[in-house]
């Protein structure tokens, strides 16, 4: 196994050229497992970490650009007001010392269906910066994920950023695991109030070969609210809109059978996970709305 180690981006994106089958390293919480399970052994290994402009982030009037490397705790204790879905997905990641080192790039980069971060992106509706010798691109997060540990990116191109949509209304997570610290996810949801375009995103992780949108609920319940007024009137959503919303966030998964779950369990909690986290959202929207009538 040959290291590379470059200095620059221009020197990564060479390097990658050079060598499509480099595998990138930056927090290494995904890639050393593997490679110390045996699970892979790459020819090449490329080490990200001297290429200081992938740990930082700007944030623009509506979006937060996120350097790939930026770790979980930054996201945690700078963003949390600007990406709180992300934020709230970062503090169930592992341990402190692990979210003091990997990165969204890295959850991206593997494209696990378990990874932590993918449901709040899906849900805040991100972008993933892909750059190559050839030029950069944007990529939607829903056109992110096209396998089992498969993305989008070209054999040559690296992930430079993410570009997510600072919050324009509540946004939660909620993840099951057989303990509360160092798991990986039996299943995980992420959902987004856009009052903005009165639309609501939902994320769903670990419940299928890839991490996936229930837009079918989604659309139900954006008809829900709309026909009800709820947006302007700030009513308590019905319980059956609730549960509706929760069978069709659970119709949206394609789990299977393994050592942390069975694929009917990780349907029943992705639909508790869902209703939990659309009246966590809603209290929280029509709370603010409630503040924001009587400051009126």
């Amino acid at each position: 196994m040959d290291f590379l180690r470059p200095a620059t981006w221009e020197e990564a994106l060479a390097a990658k050229a050079e060598h499509p089958s480099a595998v990138p390293i930056a927090g290494g919480t995904d890639v050393m497992v593997e490679i110390n399970f045996d699970h892979r052994r790459p020819a090449y290994l490329m080490d990200l970490n001297r290429i200081g402009e992938l740990y930082e982030w700007e944030t623009g009037d509506d979006t937060v650009r996120l350097g790939a490397s930026v770790p979980y705790a930054r996201i945690m204790e700078r963003l949390r007001a600007e990406l709180p879905g992300l934020a709230l997905a970062s503090h169930t990641v592992a341990s402190p010392q692990i979210r003091n080192r990997g990165g969204v790039g890295g959850n991206l980069g593997t494209a696990s269906p378990a990874g932590d971060a993918h449901p709040a992106l899906l849900a805040a509706g991100a972008e993933v910066e892909a750059a190559s010798v050839r030029g950069s691109r944007m990529i939607p997060i829903d056109d992110f994920y096209t396998g089992v540990k498969r993305n989008a990116l070209a054999p040559d191109e690296l992930i430079r950023a993410v570009h997510v949509k600072k919050a324009d209304g509540p946004q939660q997570y909620a993840k099951v695991g057989t303990r509360n610290a160092m798991v990986i996810a039996v299943c995980a949801f992420g959902l987004a109030l856009h009052p903005g375009t009165r639309t609501v995103r939902t994320g769903i992780g670990s419940a299928a070969p890839t991490p996936v949108r229930a837009t079918v609920a989604e659309e139900f319940l954006n008809a829900a609210l709309e026909e009800g007024g709820l947006w302007d009137n700030g009513e308590i959503i019905p319980p059956s809109v609730a549960r509706q919303f929760a069978q069709l966030c659970s119709a949206a998964c394609n789990p299977i059978d393994d050592v942390r779950g069975t694929a009917d369990y990780r349907r029943h909690a992705v639909g508790v996970l869902a209703r939990r986290t659309l009246m966590w959202t809603w209290e929280s929207y029509r709370g603010t709305a409630r503040t924001t009538k009587g400051a009126a």
